[in-house]
């Protein structure tokens, strides 16, 4: 049986950086200064919290930003959002909410998608009540690409290899260089070669796959 795919809870950090939501400016500022982080989740209440938010170096920004004049009529008007957090002291008033948040049993894929398409480097990972249980970045997602050679060569041998060809698993050979698969020998199904190819591929940690498979003429 081929092993099962990776979750967010694989790879994520359980070790989460964060505030609350009364933590002051300041208070933010430090937190971020002191993890070299560039965002952390604003929760509220006891065991973990409940996340409630996220304040990034975007929002804090126009702290700096409307510092040194004052913000007329039309500025305002143009810039709502970030006028209003450039006299905000807490998170409460200072957090993007909600937060964009992720589940642990998410598959890696579908963490990615959620970044993707809400422009964030990073994901609060939340359980069902929302209490946050980790947090998940970009690098994280990229850590399947850390599994060694020999790894996903077992993993492909048993998962597609003998799985697909019962008959032919030992005309079959994988190898894995630097996570490039190239499967090679002859098979007797010429239609599921493809299908190999691409079962290959989805194994988690691949970078990608080269078929040199033949099928042999049937006599």
């Amino acid at each position: 049986m081929a092993a099962q795919p990776f979750t967010v809870a694989d790879v994520m950090t359980k070790k989460v950086v964060a505030v609350r939501v009364g933590a002051e400016f300041k208070e933010i500022v430090a937190t971020m200064a002191r993890w070299a982080v560039s965002a952390v989740p604003v929760v509220e209440g006891e065991r973990g919290g409940r996340v409630v938010g996220v304040v990034s170096e975007a929002d804090l920004l126009p702290k700096e930003e409307f510092r040194d004049h004052r913000i007329g009529l039309v500025e305002q008007l143009g810039h709502l959002a970030e006028t209003a957090k450039a006299g905000s002291r807490t998170a409460g008033d200072l957090m993007t909410s909600p937060a964009v948040t992720v589940g642990p049993e998410a598959s890696l894929p579908q963490a990615a998608r959620i970044m993707a398409a809400h422009h964030v480097k990073r994901l609060p990972v939340v359980d069902e009540q929302g209490t946050i249980q980790g947090i998940v970045s970009r690098v994280d997602l990229l850590k399947v690409f850390l599994r060694s050679d020999e790894d996903l060569a077992a993993e492909i041998r048993q998962g597609v290899v003998e799985r697909w060809f019962p008959l032919s698993r030992n005309q079959v050979e994988v190898r894995v260089e630097d996570g490039v698969v190239t499967l090679s020998g002859d098979v007797q199904d010429s239609s599921l070669i493809p299908m190999a190819a691409r079962l290959a591929q989805a194994v988690e940690g691949v970078v990608d796959v080269r078929s040199e498979l033949t099928a042999t003429a049937a006599t």
